[in-house]
């Protein structure tokens, strides 16, 4: 069974870019959202395996996109992408309850060694 994961990010283009990565690895994508508040919604309503949550969005940031998530699934795992700089969001993200961070510009093998090792996989590489 292929993993589930929903990509949240403002920026469709990187949305598409971490898309490719984990669709070239045997995932699946089962949704995208382009805010924090959309993101919970999609979380509930599609239920994925996996979500990779963009840091700085419009309507709800992606700390408290996790925090609201984390509320409603104790369970569900969550991967913070941020850009050069925002450790300090991070350490806020991963103390809501995500489990790892990728840095942007994604480096694919990265992606997958991170989302391989929460989803319990071993990397298709």
């Amino acid at each position: 069974m292929k993993p589930r994961v929903l990509v949240v990010d403002d920026a469709i283009f990187m949305r598409k870019m971490i898309t490719d990565i984990l669709v070239g690895h045997g995932m699946e994508v089962v949704g995208e959202a382009d805010t924090g508040s959309s993101a919970v919604e999609k979380y509930a309503e599609l239920k994925p395996d996996l979500v990779t949550m963009d840091i700085i969005m419009p309507e709800m940031n992606g700390i408290d996109a996790v925090k609201s998530i984390m509320a409603a699934d104790s369970q569900a795992k969550v991967v913070m992408c941020s850009a050069l700089g925002q450790q300090a969001l991070v350490q806020d993200a991963l103390a809501a309850g995500a489990k790892d961070f990728l840095i942007k510009p994604f480096n694919p093998s990265r992606v997958i060694e991170v989302v391989s090792k929460i989803l319990g996989q071993v990397p298709i590489m």
